[in-house]
């Protein structure tokens, strides 16, 4: 009985990290727009992830490291909760 009960917790664990890893991985485009957005980040790690987001949400990327988001007004509006813009 303990064997089994181990069995299926060790076997829904695996699966569930599985379905993690594959509904959080991003689309190429987005990783890869989002690499040349954040290319010269002082935090890359923080833009990459913000630019992610923003780029799931509303699918374009404004091009060049900075400025330009009137390429993309979904990506220039998002605001974070303290009213200042989301993305980088």
């Amino acid at each position: 009985m303990k064997l089994a009960l181990v069995t299926s917790l060790l076997v829904s664990l695996v699966l569930t990290s599985t379905f993690f890893e594959v509904s959080m991985a991003g689309s190429d485009f987005c990783d890869s727009k989002c690499a040349v957005r954040c290319s010269k980040a002082g935090r890359e790690d923080r833009c990459l992830k913000y630019c992610g987001i923003c780029c799931d949400k509303c699918h374009c990327v404004p091009s060049g490291t900075y400025g330009h988001k009137d390429e993309c007004p979904c990506y220039r509006d998002l605001k974070n909760s303290k009213g200042k813009p989301k993305c980088p």
